[in-house]
Formats: C-alpha cells, sequence, structure tokens
C-alpha cells in the first residue's frame, strides 16, 4: 500500500514533471553542508555563553546573568528548529531516493516485458508497470517542491561592474538577473569620479532546484541597447553561512565583470 502524501504545501501549477534526481542529490548535499555549518557555528555560540554563564553566577550580578540566561534560551530555541530543519530534510530525500529507486525498477521491469513475446499477461503487466512509473514520477516531482521549501533565501547584493578602460564616466549599464520565473532588473551610471550609482542595490530570490542564475547586461547608449553579454551562475555554492562574493566575466575575454554577494 502507498503511504499517504505528505507534501500538502504544494501547488500542482508550479510542478515540474521531469525529476533530475542528480541535480536533486547535488542540491540536497549543498543544503545539508550549509544547514551543519549554521548548526555548528550557533552550538559554538551556546558552548561560548554557558561558560560565560557559570562564570557570572559565580560573580552574582544578577541583572548581567539573567540577560545571559535570555540569550542561551534564545540560542538553545534557535539550535532546536535547525535540528528540526535538517531532519525534515533528510526525511524527504530518504523518500524522494526510495521512489527514484521504484522508478528504476518500474522501468526496467518495463524495458524486459517489452523486449520478451507479446501475451494478455504481459500487456496487462506493462500496463501496470506503466502506471507505477507515472506514480513514482509524480511523487518525486512533489517531493521535489517539497524540498524547495527547505531552501531558504538568497540575498544577492548589486557591488557594481568592473571594466578598467572600458567603463568611462557617463556610460550607463542595464543588469538583468533571473532565477526560474523571479526577476531582477537595475540600472546604474558610471560617475565622473568613476564610482557607480544604482536604483537598487538588493534583490531577495528563492532558491530553484532545476534553474541557476541567468545574467544579462547591456549598455544604454540613448535609445539603442548594446549587448555586453549573457552569463549563467549556479548556485550550489551558495548554501554556507558566509556571505559568498562573486565575480562573473560578462565579455568573453574578461574585460567586464559583474561583482554580486550573495547571503543565503
Amino acid at each position: 500500500l502507498k503511504p499517504p502524501k505528505a507534501y500538502n504545501s504544494l501547488q500542482k501549477g508550479a510542478l515540474i514533471w521531469d525529476p533530475k534526481p542528480l541535480q536533486v542529490k547535488k542540491i540536497f548535499e549543498a543544503l545539508k553542508k550549509g544547514l551543519n555549518e549554521y548548526l555548528e557555528a550557533h552550538q559554538a555560540e551556546l558552548d561560548y555563553l554557558s561558560g560565560r554563564h557559570k562564570d557570572t553566577k559565580r560573580n552574582s550580578r544578577l541583572a548581567f546573568y539573567y540577560d545571559l540566561d535570555k540569550q542561551i534560551r534564545s540560542v538553545e530555541r534557535y539550535i532546536r528548529k535547525l535540528e528540526f530543519h535538517i531532519s525534515k530534510v533528510e526525511e524527504l530525500y530518504e523518500a524522494y531516493c526510495i521512489q527514484c529507486r521504484l522508478r528504476d525498477g518500474a522501468t526496467n521491469m518495463k524495458q524486459a516485458f517489452s523486449l520478451s513475446p507479446s501475451t494478455k499477461a504481459s500487456r496487462e503487466s506493462l500496463v501496470e508497470l506503466y502506471k507505477n512509473v507515472q506514480e513514482c514520477t509524480e511523487d518525486m516531482c512533489f517531493i521535489e517542491g517539497a524540498l524547495e521549501v527547505h531552501l531558504g533565501e538568497f540575498h544577492v547584493k548589486m557591488k557594481g561592474l568592473v571594466g578598467f578602460a572600458r567603463l568611462c564616466p557617463g556610460d550607463q549599464y542595464e543588469v538583468f538577473v533571473r532565477l526560474g520565473r523571479q526577476k531582477w532588473r537595475l540600472k546604474g551610471k558610471i560617475e565622473t569620479d568613476d564610482s557607480q550609482t544604482w536604483d537598487e542595490e538588493e534583490k531577495i530570490f528563492i532558491p530553484n532546484l532545476h534553474e541557476k542564475f541567468e545574467i544579462k547586461v547591456t549598455e544604454l547608449r540613448g535609445l539603442a541597447t548594446i549587448l555586453v553579454g549573457v552569463v549563467t551562475c549556479d548556485s550550489i555554492n551558495f548554501f554556507t553561512t558566509k556571505p559568498q562574493a562573486i565575480i562573473v566575466d560578462i565579455t568573453e575575454l574578461g574585460t567586464i565583470k559583474l561583482r554580486l554577494e550573495v547571503l543565503w
């Protein structure tokens, strides 16, 4: 008997009916590593606060002692949330792997039956195996959607263009960043002192299992626009506690680069 679906937070319209187990595995490993980094950092903070808590108790400075006690309780609550988050992600990925193995098994059996002589029994088996493959595929897609809910947020900051002699005072540029259906369009200008002003500096993106960041830079000259370059950027390395400084070559020769900072 199949277990009841536990992915009620999903909308069918958001599903991609083409599961990608290898990509999901890479994202899961990066996500788990990042969550464990956060857990270790907060555990180290808890150990430090607990040590101070014991010293303060001996010195009996009550006001400071109770304030420290509140901090410890807050960190402990956050650690419990992180532990639950990690266990939920592991549970979802385990269920995903089970459905993936079931789908692979049903697919192999379907191929074997299709090569055997056609009989009524083999045709009925093929129909049943086809249904099994479809059901496993559907479950994998639902689990992928459930896993995306636990990926957090990427806070992307614009740090400007780097172009040496290519960037001149008065030049205007437009940067377009896309992640799946999420879009960020911002315009900037090179000032006379070589500084840059941009109409937006930060954007929040929701991570996606299947999509990469697409970055397009154009130069604005009056009513005309000149394409500088288009690049894609994988998000797997962004699942970490520290802000990631990114320098992307926009042109093939790297004469113009884009600097971004991503905080997960």
